[in-house]
């Protein structure tokens, strides 16, 4: 598409997106300009809306538009508890399953050397202090088990464990319901070595 740049800055745009490829762009932008102009007013608004209020909770770092997040101010959570995600997906993966009571801590990414992601673009200071504060007795590393995740959490767990904090990684090992058959022999292989006793 030349004939309107606007429409090519558009779709451009909504390739930024995650799993949003050229083709799905282009029908995005399509539809909202033929047919439903009032939801990309409504988007365009929501949007701008989101990044004038929503910032980083100070105590946290996840998304609010707050100073300090919902989760952190709640007094009946268990204060001496903070579980460590990548990001704030992470997060309301872990809220939804209802079984963890503590606080968070949202790095917003993960060590990657290879990118030049390094622990200035991370949370990772941030965190170290959050988790020294003298109230967090245990720390959770739920950070994701690719490469980029284990890096970032062996980082972590050793900077901890010099301030004398305690720290655990959350379990990995063979989805409930699968067959061994299909499991990758990676996932196999942690299952192996961190098995428990029962």
């Amino acid at each position: 598409m030349n004939a309107a740049p606007a429409l090519d800055a558009l779709v451009e745009a909504l390739k930024a997106l995650p799993g949003v490829g050229a083709r799905s762009a282009q029908r995005m932008a399509l539809h909202l300009l033929e047919r439903d102009r009032p939801s990309a007013l409504a988007l365009q608004a929501a949007i701008a809306r989101a990044l004038d209020e929503v910032r980083h909770c100070q105590r946290c770092n996840t998304f609010t538009d707050q100073p300090v997040c919902a989760t952190c101010l709640d007094d009946s959570r268990d204060a001496t508890r903070l579980c460590v995600v990548d990001t704030v997906s992470d997060l309301s993966v872990i809220e939804r399953t209802g079984t963890y009571q503590g606080h968070y801590f949202v790095l917003m990414g993960a060590l990657n050397p290879l990118q030049g992601v390094s622990l200035d673009d991370t949370g990772l200071k941030a965190c170290i202090d959050r988790a020294s504060d003298g109230r967090v007795q245990e720390v959770i590393v739920a950070t994701g088990f690719h490469a980029q995740g284990e890096l970032t959490a062996h980082a972590l767990t050793t900077a901890l464990k010099r301030r004398g904090v305690q720290v655990t990684r959350l379990a990995r090992g063979v989805p409930v319901g699968s067959e061994l058959e299909f499991v990758d022999l990676g996932t196999i292989a942690h299952a192996l070595l961190d098995r428990q006793l029962r």
